[in-house]
């Protein structure tokens, strides 16, 4: 690599971090720990580094120590393993205190982990992101050997979603006519077309949650895994989209896939849909009732994101409510073993043991049938889990109920997504 190149990226990506406004995301990090952030493409990763960049100069650190190289850039296509170390010799011909690094989409160099843990080795400050999920893979935490905290980031929550519109949000907001009526106008669009940073300031929207998709579908599951099924894929895909809500195991999918006359062995489907959670596209859930073998392979499928699930659908706002809960939670919990649905006999949409909280999800509470069925729910659940909290998510309806001596809070999606608003 040309150390002269490298000296103008390192200084063009300092100064073009300085000239750009972001919305501020609400993530913390602590002085002299190493971060690797990962999630799904145009999830906003950057911009943390840039709200982290930003961060360290207002606090007195001085710009030129900030070393920031992000990967995707062209002028770096030919860069391998063994040109990483130039990175810092450029750096050091024009400055002499030690930088704090900023690694953006590092994973596309193969056999970058050695180099970045001798960094951490020797005390350098880093932080990293990657789109893929392979940067969470048992080997890569292994030769990391526990020196980076990693950080999972998601698109935009709906407190987020609201910043980024400029709608701020007070206790008033709730009981004003002609603020809440804005708040659910905005919770209907997020609802359908999701959080992607981006795509607030974007009128075609489906286009651009296609165009992430394809990057995502051909990028980082097709061309990385060599798959020579792309039929077999696209049927997967589609069947979890459409089964949003509802356990389905291996079994289950490899049968479907069959039915269409594809050739395809149960082995092969189990791995593309481990390709497809490593992509950050879906996310499971599993049931909680069940033992550790039938957990793995019978979950519940969610997608990362409303607007990628929604390009699969057809009017179902049942299941973008629920998809968007399964996110909120898995966000504010953890994805590892934090939160479980319940199914035995009865069914729970959610629950989560650490919270003593059991969820119903349903989209509207007016059909009798379906008010009782979702209340039966928690209350057959309660004679078998005592929780501290029983509620019932829908799209606007609230109350309180009490039948046989068990509390219910119905709650809208809107309020739900915003009880730990800090705007």
């Amino acid at each position: 690599m040309d150390k002269n190149i490298l000296k103008s990226i390192i200084i063009d990506s300092r100064e073009f971090i300085e000239s750009i406004q972001i919305n501020e995301r609400p993530i913390k990090f602590e002085p002299n720990l190493n971060y690797v952030l990962v999630g799904i493409r145009r999830s906003g990763k950057s911009t943390i580094l840039f709200q982290r960049i930003k961060e360290l100069v207002q606090s007195g650190i001085n710009k030129k120590r900030i070393l920031y190289i992000n990967f995707e850039d062209e002028r770096l296509l030919e860069m391998k393993t063994e040109n990483l170390n130039q990175i810092l010799e450029a750096y050091y011909e024009m400055n002499e205190e030690k930088p704090i690094l900023f690694f953006d989409e590092i994973q596309l160099i193969d056999g970058w982990e050695k180099f970045v843990r001798r960094l951490a080795d020797t005390k350098y400050t880093i932080y990293i992101t990657g789109s893929n999920a392979k940067m969470l893979s048992a080997e890569i935490a292994t030769t990391l050997g526990g020196r980076f905290i990693i950080i999972n980031v998601y698109p935009y929550s709906f407190t987020e979603f609201l910043k980024a519109n400029q709608v701020v949000i007070t206790e008033e907001s709730f009981y004003s006519i002609k603020q809440y009526a804005y708040i659910v106008k905005s919770f209907d669009e997020y609802l359908q077309f999701g959080g992607f940073p981006e795509l607030i300031n974007i009128m075609a929207k489906r286009d651009y949650l296609s165009s992430v998709y394809q990057k995502i579908y051909l990028g980082d599951i097709i061309s990385r895994y060599n798959l020579n099924n792309e039929y077999a894929l696209k049927i997967i895909l589609k069947k979890i989209a459409e089964s949003v809500g509802d356990s389905i195991s291996f079994s289950r999918i490899f049968n479907i896939v069959k039915s269409t006359g594809t050739e395809i062995g149960k082995s092969t489907v189990i791995n593309y849909v481990q390709y497809i959670q490593e992509a950050w596209l879906l996310f499971n859930i599993k049931n909680y009732v069940l033992t550790l073998g039938e957990k793995e392979s019978n979950p519940k499928y969610y997608f990362v994101d409303n607007g990628i699930l929604n390009l699969f659908l057809a009017n179902s706002k049942s299941q973008l409510l629920e998809n968007l809960i399964a996110i909120d939670l898995i966000e504010k919990y953890g994805k590892d073993n934090q939160v479980y649905f319940y199914k035995k006999e009865i069914e729970v949409d959610f629950y989560i043991p650490s919270e003593n909280i059991a969820i119903q999800v349903c989209y509207s509470l007016e059909k009798a049938e379906t008010s009782n069925r979702e209340i039966k729910g928690l209350i057959n659940f309660a004679k078998i889990k005592e929780c501290e909290k029983y509620i019932i998510i829908t799209e606007n309806e609230e109350k309180e109920i009490e039948i046989e001596g068990i509390k219910i809070s119905i709650i809208s999606a809107p309020k739900w997504l915003l009880r730990d608003r800090k705007n």
